[in-house]
């Protein structure tokens, strides 16, 4: 929009009394007589406060889509390890269902699932959990499964499990986590899914039998969860 000259020249002439008015407040003289004063000192806190929350924004807003793009980064890397990349040619980080969870003690009220679908068609699906009763807390993992209820793959994602005993759930530190590929409810009892100690097909570790255990039942409890959502997961 165009200013006409008399609306510019109101507007000069505002300038200049706000830039007069702020300097005379800004006397050395009369911010002595300020200093004192309770509101004074308010104020400046406050404006500090204001400036470090404009600060903050920003600098959230500078770095908020770097985060969420590592972040992306991190999960389609774990998708990765638990489903091949032979099995889909979509993006499975774009292509989601989110199923009821609240009944299989995984972690969470609603669960994520993450499509994986080769020439338009689902081949297998992948979503986290958690077994949340690990010997130091929450397991959390992530699980690939093909249309057929097998499964692809099992990663633990992060756990607080004791050093050299808990942590062999890892994958870098054992390939105790690898027996699961090709199980399912269909090839395993019940009864087997469960660790030697409870004779059942999985061994457990040395000194630190809660952790397995622990992580068996909840990958069982997994598989429960997508046999449950199976026709709508492989036919969305």
């Amino acid at each position: 929009m165009k200013l006409d000259p008399a609306t510019i020249e109101r507007l000069k002439k505002k300038i200049a009394v706000y830039r007069k008015y702020l300097k005379n407040w800004l006397e050395p003289s009369h911010l002595a007589q300020l200093r004192p004063k309770l509101e004074f000192q308010t104020g400046i806190l406050a404006g500090f406060a204001l400036i470090a929350s404009v600060l903050l924004g920003v600098t959230n807003c500078s770095t908020e889509g770097t985060i969420q793009q590592r972040l992306d980064e991190d999960l389609k890397k774990s998708l990765e390890e638990v489903v091949p990349t032979a099995l889909y040619d979509n993006d499975m980080l774009k292509d989601t269902l989110t199923i009821p969870s609240a009944d299989y003690n995984i972690g969470a009220n609603e669960t994520t699932v993450y499509i994986a679908r080769k020439s338009g068609q689902v081949s297998a699906v992948c979503f986290k959990f958690t077994a949340p009763d690990g010997y130091s807390g929450a397991i959390n993992m992530i699980m690939g499964i093909d249309r057929n209820a097998n499964i692809l793959g099992v990663r633990v994602l992060s756990h607080k499990e004791t050093p050299g005993l808990g942590d062999k759930i890892e994958v870098a530190k054992s390939d105790w986590i690898l027996n699961f590929v090709g199980r399912s409810l269909e090839n395993l009892s019940k009864q087997q899914w469960a660790v030697k100690k409870d004779g059942g097909e999985f061994d457990q570790f040395a000194g630190a039998t809660i952790t397995p255990r622990k992580s068996v039942q909840a990958i069982y409890r997994g598989l429960q969860l997508f046999k449950a959502h199976q026709e709508q997961l492989i036919n969305p």
